[in-house]
């Protein structure tokens, strides 16, 4: 790993504050999005049809009328059906939601640790035996 020379530290440091906004700005809108996400489903030839939520949860069923001609076993296969289809459109959704925020996360540079403050000492130990401090 590269690390900005000493008289950079600040410049470097502003640098990955920005990004880290960015990316939190990012995410934050990412959740909400994801939290307006409604994943829709449909069976019986369009009789019932479901929604979700981005975490699969049903939130509504519509069944026509005529889908209550259906037999009750069905009726249950049909209304399944219908939800599988709307948690799958939920989760697609949600990924692409993901998908679009996680750029600016990996863009993130890659946090200090301690290898780089073990390198700035033994810079400034180097500088201050070569009298350069």
């Amino acid at each position: 790993m590269s690390w900005p020379a000493p008289d950079q530290d600040s410049q470097y440091l502003d640098t990955i504050l920005r990004q880290t906004r960015d990316a939190m700005r990012h995410l934050r809108a990412a959740k909400h999005m994801i939290g307006q996400v409604e994943g829709t489903g449909e069976a019986a030839d369009g009789l019932i049809r479901v929604r979700t939520g981005a975490d699969g949860v049903l939130r509504h069923v519509d069944l026509n009328p005529r889908a209550l001609r259906l037999t009750p076993e069905a009726i249950g296969r049909e209304v399944t059906r219908a939800i599988q289809s709307a948690q799958d459109d939920s989760a697609r959704q949600a990924k692409e939601i993901v998908n679009g925020v996680a750029s600016h996360v990996d863009a993130l540079p890659e946090p200090l640790d301690e290898r780089f403050v073990e390198h700035r000492v033994e810079t400034a130990m180097r500088d201050l035996y070569s009298g350069g401090l």
